[in-house]
This record gives structure tokens, sequence and C-alpha cells, in this order.
């Protein structure tokens, strides 16, 4: 079997990725900070596949994570044929009312940590000259967000990092992969402490099973990026091709500020 490892696992995405790659008979390396959520997750997936299902508690948003991970992995004597770099998060409000430590992890986990395991774990996949890795960035990495300002910065350089890598790699037998979610039913907004008002107000979302599909499909053709939601998230990410960058980020500033 194929082993893929997960980062995030406990919920949202990542889970779904873990139930959806268990399903299609993958072995699993689950990453998170919940031990418990983790192992529940793992003992679920074994008994109901009949896949092995490692646990790997580790915070991603600490200074050498990513290390750590790969040494655990290589103490297990695994070998990662998919990574699914989906740990991450997001903080709203106006930059200079926001906590800078929050911000430092942020970029630590959605950036630094990222760039860590993909060259950690991809150089093994060109010796074997095969594997896969999908970096999950956002519809924000296409453009300034005001009051999100940092991680829309964080996605920008996700989606720009893993755009790079698949054309360095499109002929070594590797995919990779930048993966863009619209909204998507998760619990970013309420981590993200998104006030209450734009929390309802009516944004249409998509699960993260959709998300997850619309990945791995892209993933079979090597797509070097894939944006999930439709023809509202389409129209979105290419708004910056009609309007002039400073009506587009005035634009976007109206929508995000907190009534």
């Amino acid at each position: 079997m194929p082993t893929a490892l997960i980062t995030g696992a406990s919920s949202g995405i990542g889970e779904v990725f873990a139930q959806e790659l268990a399903q299609r008979q993958y072995n699993l390396i689950l990453v998170a900070r919940s031990e418990a959520k983790l192992q529940e997750l793992a003992t679920k997936l074994q008994q109901a596949h009949g896949i092995n299902a490692e646990i790997i508690v580790q915070d991603l948003s600490q200074p050498g994570a990513g290390t750590t991970v790969f040494e655990a992995v290589s103490q297990k004597g695994l070998t990662v044929d998919m990574l699914i770099n989906n740990a991450g998060f997001g903080d709203y409000g106006a930059f200079s009312d926001r906590p800078l430590p929050k911000f430092m992890e942020m970029i630590q986990l959605n950036i630094t940590t990222l760039v860590e395991l993909t060259h950690l774990f991809l150089a093994p996949m060109r010796q074997r000259r095969q594997g896969s890795i999908i970096n999950v960035a956002s519809i924000a990495g296409f453009m300034p967000l005001p009051y999100m300002s940092v991680y829309a910065a964080t996605k920008a350089f996700v989606l720009s990092f893993s755009e790079a890598l698949w054309a360095e790699n499109r002929t070594s037998g590797i995919r990779i992969q930048a993966l863009c979610p619209g909204p998507t039913a998760t619990q970013f907004f309420q981590a993200a402490e998104f006030p209450a008002t734009m929390n309802e107000s009516g944004v249409n979302m998509v699960t993260a099973a959709q998300v997850v599909q619309e990945s791995l499909q892209g993933l079979e053709t090597n797509k070097s990026n894939v944006v999930t939601g439709g023809l509202n998230t389409q129209i979105i990410v290419n708004l910056q091709r009609f309007f002039p960058r400073e009506v587009l980020v005035n634009l976007i500033e109206s929508q995000f500020k907190a009534k």
C-alpha cells in the first residue's frame, strides 16, 4: 500500500483527506497537536478500511517541527508517497490591532514548516522518481486581503512556491499541486475570530469533502493548482485580470471590514 502523510489531520480538510485516502487503501501518517483526536481517527480508519495509521503529535508552528516529523517518520522506517501540507490557520482583524506573536506563529506554520516538510520529503521522492505533494493554499493567495493581510500573504507564498515546484518536477514523476479552496464549511472562520455578523453573512460554502474530491481529481491530471468552489471562486481569482489592483483591494476592504 502507498503511504500518505497529512498535517492538520485531526479536523476539517485534513481529516477528510485521511478518510478519503483510507478508502483508497493508503496507509496514513496523521500529524497534528491533538493526540486524542488523532488516535480516535487512526483507530476508526484502521478498523473501517484495514489500513495502517500512524500518528505523530507535533505542534507544527514551532521552529524545526518539520525536521522533527521527518525524523520520526524515518525512525518508523516509513516511505511517504504522498505529502499533504494542510495545517495552517488565519486571523481576522486590522494588522496593527492583532497580536504580533500570532502572526509569527502563522508565518512559521503556513510557510516555514511547509517549506521544510516539502524539501525533506521531496528529495527522496525525486530519487524514486515518483510521489505527490499537495500544499493547501487558498483563493486568498490570488490577491491582497485587508483584515487578513498576513494570512493572504502566506497563501500567496504557498501558491507561488508550489507552482514553481510543479514546473521543476513535472517531468520527474512527481506531481505537485497548490490546492486553493474557497469558503469551506470547517472551523476556520471561528478559529480566525471572524465577527459573528460576518460568519452569518450568507457566504456560499462548500464541504471539505468537495474540496478533497476536486483536489484528488486535479492530482490525477497533474494540475499545478486547483481552485475549488465552482464558478463563484473562479470569478474571484480572476478579478485581478479586469480591475486595477488599487480598485480591487479597496473593494475587498469594504467587503471585509467589520460592520
